[in-house]
């Protein structure tokens, strides 16, 4: 099992995942974060401290989300490990903002 960073992330960037990531999991990209399944180790550190639920366990993540288990693994190729915490992106949504804007998408 690993984690995913779901489209939660996406415009967002909170990264308070990264300082409790023991294993350096989580990689860089311009508008979110990734994690690496091939160094993730299960730990769940991560999922409590994601003000946005973006992150799910690879065996729970929603039906809608599914394909990031996947973008996840291609992206952690490309993009650089981050380890320390830095401020959200600007006009990153809240998890209010997310719950809204998923309900609206039915």
């Amino acid at each position: 099992m690993t984690f995913v960073v779901t489209e939660h992330c996406t415009k967002c960037k909170y990264t308070d995942c990264v300082e409790v990531c023991p294993v350096e999991a989580f990689h860089e990209g311009p508008d979110m974060l990734f994690i690496n399944p091939d160094t993730c180790i299960d730990c769940n550190a991560c999922v409590p401290v994601c003000p946005v639920e973006a992150i799910y366990a690879d065996v729970q993540v929603p039906e809608r989300y599914k394909s990031w288990t996947q973008v996840n693994a291609d992206e952690c190729k490309t993009h650089p490990v981050i380890t320390q915490k830095k401020p959200p992106l600007p006009g990153a949504l809240t998890l209010d903002e997310w719950k809204a804007k998923d309900a609206a998408k039915g």
